[in-house]
């Protein structure tokens, strides 16, 4: 007997015929620059399975496209999105091969994914092999001197850091250490080793005698980066933490991150709205944190209004349920405010590029650490032969650092090595100058996903 939706759960997403779908009705990308005045139009028509929303950001984001307004829709058993796009300038995409590996990354399989790609995208962007590196994994309490303490514990036990990005938020950290072996120059594979590393970098986290749990592991099979590090952070529950307001927030009150969520019934959603502050890779940073926590986006619609950005999502648990209780609307409300906050960066940003070699990151944060910096984020890099490092760096207390400290940092590491970047960003436009096309409940349509739930059919207007 065939098993009926309700007894599959909804959505349900049967893996072979899905399969089967995909091979009769491929996707169908255009990148289109002429429908659009100041931005490129990337539209995906599909046949909706879980987790493709999160795919097609992760393509786009990866490739440091800049997306400004976005049309959501996957109800029906098909998947139908347009992003408008652009680089980090503001400029239309036009680079031929950006826009084939976008075809191809998408699933097209037209004439526009036929050409070679050539050296450029021959790699995922943002996705790293087990097969080049060994990836450590760690989280734990935040503290100054930590990366410090990781990087020193590394370059001990004969490992080059290759690669890392930490993130911290609500006290907590998460880290991705990408290493190779100094000796060989791969991987790590002698087993004795690996169970030293894990130990002396779990007695490095635990050293501030927290009683919340510290991690340290490898990780199992190929990692993106920044979703590894959302679903580390995730379940460490650093959503659980205080409230946290930006100083940049604090001078400006209007632009404070505000989420809610509601039951639309009528219409099968809870609808959970999104209003920040505008930056690069916000769509992913929700999206991803969504889809984690097991929720299936049917409908949504994203837009920014000068600095502040609106996102609008018609979500529903795998199982077809809405958000019903308090306690879960609440705790999704604080994990979208946590997936928001944990990539915004406090502090002074440091810009480090010198020629690579072993021990280097050691040597920077100790310096950071013996001239009393704490480091907030960081995202280490190695480009051919050359080291491309950014921090984050604040006081020990999280106040600013002061510009002598710094000024003897650089001349201790080299002026022209370490540059400064001001992360004290023109904040533009208030949202009272940019709220004459804000979402409300006086509008013709209660917002911009119900006019295009109307357009495609699924609502009816509100008048």
């Amino acid at each position: 007997m065939v098993a009926t939706v309700a007894e599959r759960g909804w959505p349900y997403f049967d893996p072979d015929y899905d399969t089967l779908s995909a091979r009769i009705n491929p996707p169908r990308v255009v990148v289109d620059n002429a429908a659009c005045e100041d931005a490129t139009l990337v539209k995906l028509d599909s046949v909706n399975r879980h987790g493709i929303l999160l795919e097609v950001v992760q393509v786009l984001t990866d490739l440091d496209l800049s997306i400004s307004k976005a049309y959501i829709s996957s109800d029906g058993g098909w998947f139908m999105d347009v992003f408008h796009v652009t680089d980090q300038a503001g400029n239309k995409i036009t680079d031929q091969g950006i826009i084939r590996y976008i075809h191809q990354a998408l699933g097209d399989t037209g004439e526009n994914a036929d050409a070679d790609l050539g050296t450029s995208f021959t790699k995922a962007v943002g996705v790293q092999s087990l097969s080049e590196h060994t990836v450590i994994e760690l989280s734990g309490m935040d503290r100054p001197g930590l990366l410090s303490e990781i990087s020193a514990v590394l370059t001990d036990l004969e490992c080059n850091v290759v690669a890392a990005e930490v993130w911290t938020h609500n006290k907590r950290v998460a880290c991705l250490v990408y290493v190779t072996d100094q000796q060989t120059g791969g991987p790590l594979t002698d087993s004795e080793k690996l169970a030293l590393i894990r130990k002396r970098l779990r007695q490095v986290l635990q050293g501030d005698d927290s009683q919340r749990f510290a991690r340290t592991d490898f990780s199992a099979g190929v990692t993106h980066t920044q979703r590894r590090l959302h679903q580390i952070m995730y379940d460490d529950r650093d959503y659980e933490g205080g409230a946290h307001v930006s100083k940049s927030e604090v001078d400006d009150n209007e632009l404070q991150t505000s989420v809610s969520v509601r039951n639309c019934v009528e219409k099968g959603y809870s609808v959970l709205n999104v209003q920040c502050r505008d930056r690069p890779k916000l769509l992913f940073d929700t999206v991803c944190t969504l889809t984690d926590m097991q929720y299936v986006v049917f409908h949504a619609t994203i837009n920014t209004e000068g600095p502040i950005a609106y996102q609008e999502f018609y979500i529903r648990h795998m199982d077809g349920c809405l958000l019903d209780s308090e306690a879960e609307r609440q705790r999704v409300i604080k994990c979208t405010e946590a997936a928001i906050e944990r990539r915004v960066s406090e502090g002074l940003r440091l810009e480090l590029c010198t020629n690579d070699r072993v021990g280097l990151l050691s040597d920077v944060t100790r310096i950071f650490r013996e001239n009393g910096l704490s480091v907030t984020r960081a995202d280490v890099s190695t480009r051919g032969i050359m080291a491309v490092n950014t921090f984050y760096v604040t006081d020990a207390s999280g106040n600013p650092v002061d510009r002598k400290v710094i000024e003897a940092i650089r001349e201790e590491i080299g002026q022209t090595m370490l540059q400064v970047k001001d992360s004290s960003s023109n904040h533009g436009k208030s949202l009272r100058e940019s709220s004459r096309s804000k979402f409300s409940l006086g509008t013709f349509f209660r917002s911009h996903s119900e006019r295009l739930l109307y357009t495609l059919g699924l609502a009816k207007s509100c008048s």
